[in-house]
């Protein structure tokens, strides 16, 4: 009774043909593997990471890209392990709900501003040298 979710059904850079599967309003930049299994995790599912699995329509064969998340939606007897996510659909939202809200993710954002700055500042110094 285990349901997979890819990374792939929760980007909102991918369209549905390329295998979005919520919309785009509620989806997430970029969601990997194992920031699913942290959000379903901490919910109170059981959750099975899969990292060398890989999307069937996924072109791209990155580390990023790859992984897939296992988690039990029923129980043996057909019964919802969490009344709160019934569907497959339910715990896809809540996930592309939550994923933002994490530490790394709003740790990162921080970063990457510095970094991007940082970046342009090198780029702009070795254009100068070449002339």
């Amino acid at each position: 009774r285990f349901i997979c979710i890819y990374p792939a059904y929760l980007n909102n850079k991918k369209t549905i043909a390329e295998g979005r599967r919520i919309p785009i309003d509620k989806a997430v930049e970029n969601p990997t593997s194992t920031e699913i299994q942290d959000v379903c995790a901490a919910v109170g599912f059981n959750v099975l990471l899969e990292k060398n699995k890989m999307y069937p329509r996924e072109w791209n064969r990155d580390m990023q890209y790859r992984g897939r998340v296992r988690i039990q939606l029923k129980q043996d007897d057909g019964n919802p392990c969490l009344p709160q996510f019934p569907t497959r659909k339910s715990v896809m939202l809540y996930a592309a709900e939550t994923i933002p809200k994490l530490k790394t993710r709003t740790q990162k954002m921080g970063g990457n501003d510095q970094s991007l700055q940082q970046g342009e500042g090198g780029k702009k110094g070795k254009g100068k040298k070449k002339k």
